[in-house]
């Protein structure tokens, strides 16, 4: 299991044992809080969440939007078969039976055609083979190359090198259309950034986790209702087992007594106690707090802390949301091929229980790595979805839309440039008595929900170590399957 066992003497410079540690303040309430907070809640610990806004969920989450009157996620998430901790939180929380699951990837070129992704009954890494070989979208030619450096992939990701996916891809004679029909739609849904930017080592990581160990590694899951929902379940399991939840509850600044062994996190109109604190915030928010983090009156930063957050850099993502007149697809999801436009969700059919009998339709259309609609205006990113859309499906055209709303997740994501995973920080943090967790530590996983709910773990079994009562939260990767349990994974493959 990847996990961490760290006693007190590894921790932080001091006798060992630590003095009991039962009160535990949690920063921040998105995935890597929340799951922190429920993992130490579930071992006995005394948690109190604290979050800023007025809902969990950080970047993941829903709201109200106030022009439309609609529920709306702050952008379409989806998980895979492979995100082993994020499907345990779900669990953990009772919300698992609110995930639709699907075995097929959907393509769509201009015109209409559909291309389908999907096991077939063939071992791994061959299970999709018949599937792929079928699928109109690509030449021969460039479904046998795909498959040679699929086939390389298979030995386990690459090195974590100064080289990023797009030079491999380049490398490995990858042709313009491959690149753009299969590498770069896959990479961008995934890690939210281009080939050309992304580290040789996550590229790879992504098509050895969910596309190749094994057929259930590739499956995808996305939530029958608003993540609002999903969340509320986080809340509901913390409060019943006797932990605190404190929302509109932004911390202004965080002070440890050597004396009393005792933080204090300060907000606007009320202060916390205790034993020990978790740090769940974005980069951005951690970089912001560091300098009210103060140890005995003292201001301390940390500097190499603050040099490492300073290292990142964010990846937006733009959501367009249109309730329609009436139902252009029967697909619930779909890749677009050739497009500025990456990915369609037919929220009418995949939260069909909310929908109900409603006529038309609530689609969302996702620009991932949306840099450049960032700058433009909110008609300028609606005309766009609206020119593109009946491209792909006739349907659209003359339809009325009834209501849209734009969303620009600005800081979606951080980049995962090559050579990068070293700049990453542990889960421990540089005073005593705390740690960080956020998908932009040292969770062996890109910026994701499965990373960030990985740091979450990875924090709570840090701190039961530091307490004396060492457990084990972090689940273990997908076992392969087929023939892959032969070819085996071999770290630093180049």
């Amino acid at each position: 299991m990847d996990s961490i066992t760290l006693n007190s003497t590894t921790l932080f410079a001091g006798p060992s044992p630590e003095p009991t540690i039962r009160d535990v303040l949690v920063v921040g309430g998105g995935l890597a809080g929340m799951s922190a907070a429920c993992a130490l809640t579930h071992a006995g610990f005394r948690v109190t969440l604290l979050e800023r806004r007025p809902y969990l969920g950080g970047r993941a989450s829903s709201y109200q939007h106030p022009a439309s009157g609609e529920v709306i996620d702050n952008s379409q998430h989806i998980l895979l078969g492979c995100c082993t901790n994020l499907k345990a939180f779900y669990q953990r929380i009772g919300v698992d039976k609110k995930i639709d699951w699907t075995d097929r990837i959907t393509f769509v070129e201009p015109g209409g055609r559909r291309s389908v992704l999907r096991p077939d009954g063939m071992p791994a890494p061959m299970h999709a083979t018949a599937s792929f070989l079928s699928a109109p979208m690509l030449s021969v030619r460039d479904k046998l190359s795909i498959s040679t450096a699929l086939l390389r992939l298979a030995r386990g990701p690459l090195a974590d090198t100064p080289r990023s996916f797009g030079e491999w891809l380049q490398e490995r004679r990858q042709s313009s259309v491959a690149i753009d029909r299969f590498w770069r739609p896959i990479l961008v849904s995934a890690l939210n950034d281009e080939p050309g930017n992304i580290s040789a080592h996550y590229g790879s990581m992504v098509f050895y986790e969910a596309f190749l160990k094994s057929p259930q590694a590739g499956y995808m899951g996305v939530a029958t209702v608003p993540l609002g929902e999903l969340y509320a379940r986080a809340e509901s399991f913390l409060r019943q087992r006797g932990s605190k939840v404190r929302l509109r509850a932004p911390v202004e600044r965080v002070q440890y007594s050597s004396v009393s062994m005792r933080w204090t996190a300060e907000g606007l109109e009320e202060q916390y106690e205790s034993d020990a604190i978790i740090f769940a915030l974005p980069y951005q928010g951690m970089r912001k707090l560091l300098p009210e983090v103060a140890v005995d009156g003292i201001s301390t930063g940390g500097p190499q802390l603050a040099r490492e957050l300073d290292r990142f850099e964010a990846s937006p993502i733009t959501g367009i949301h249109l309730w329609l007149d009436r139902v252009i697809t029967d697909l619930p999801h779909a890749a677009l091929l050739d497009s500025p436009i990456h990915w369609l969700f037919n929220k009418s059919r995949i939260q069909s229980a909310i929908w109900g009998a409603r006529p038309g339709s609530y689609i969302e259309v996702v620009i991932s790595a949306s840099a450049e609609t960032v700058g433009m205006s909110r008609q300028q990113v609606l005309d766009l979805a609206l020119r593109e859309l009946p491209r792909f499906f006739p349907a659209m055209s003359g339809a009325q839309v009834l209501k849209s709303v734009v969303v620009k997740e600005v800081n979606a994501t951080f980049r995962a440039p090559a050579g990068g995973e070293s700049t990453r920080p542990g889960p421990i943090a540089p005073w005593p008595r705390a740690l960080l967790a956020g998908d932009w530590t040292a969770t062996g996983w890109p910026s994701t929900m499965e990373g960030a709910v990985r740091s979450g773990h990875l924090a709570a079994e840090a701190l039961t170590s530091l307490a004396g009562r060492p457990q084990e939260f972090l689940q273990p990767d997908m076992k392969p399957t087929g023939l892959m349990r032969f070819l085996g994974k071999r770290k630093g493959t180049t």
